[in-house]
């Protein structure tokens, strides 16, 4: 069986580190975007089974590269799921009235978080 594939979308280099190593030695596969219009790019080419997206990027922020990835065919179905410090309920209610499929908080708990990353995978294939 291959591994699942996550793309995720980080531009702070330390959050973008601990996140992709705790992910790798958890068994998946992972892909790396630093902007909200790499992370569309990066879907459309690779089709991931979900997308770790941070909500304050360069360029087009997290809402904004959704957006895209909802509107697009062939990447509308992945399960995105918000990757932030903001940790208020508004900006949870915020993120999930957008279309996030769901909402972790940073800083990770290493432990906790490739099962909290599991949790959202694509089920079936695209």
């Amino acid at each position: 069986m291959s591994s699942q594939v996550v793309l995720l979308v980080e531009d702070n280099e330390r959050n973008l580190k601990l996140a992709r190593d705790v992910l790798e030695y958890a068994g998946f596969t992972v892909l790396v975007a630093t902007s909200g219009e790499e992370a569309v790019a990066t879907a459309r080419r690779s089709a991931p089974d979900v997308i770790l997206m941070d909500l304050q990027l360069p360029g087009i922020d997290g809402h904004a590269a959704l957006s895209l990835l909802r509107a697009d065919s062939t990447t509308g179905s992945i399960p995105v799921v918000a990757l932030t410090a903001f940790a208020m309920a508004q900006d949870r209610d915020r993120a999930m009235a957008a279309g996030f499929d769901g909402y972790l908080e940073k800083p990770i708990n290493v432990r906790l978080f490739p099962d909290q990353v599991r949790e959202h995978l694509r089920t079936e294939a695209p």
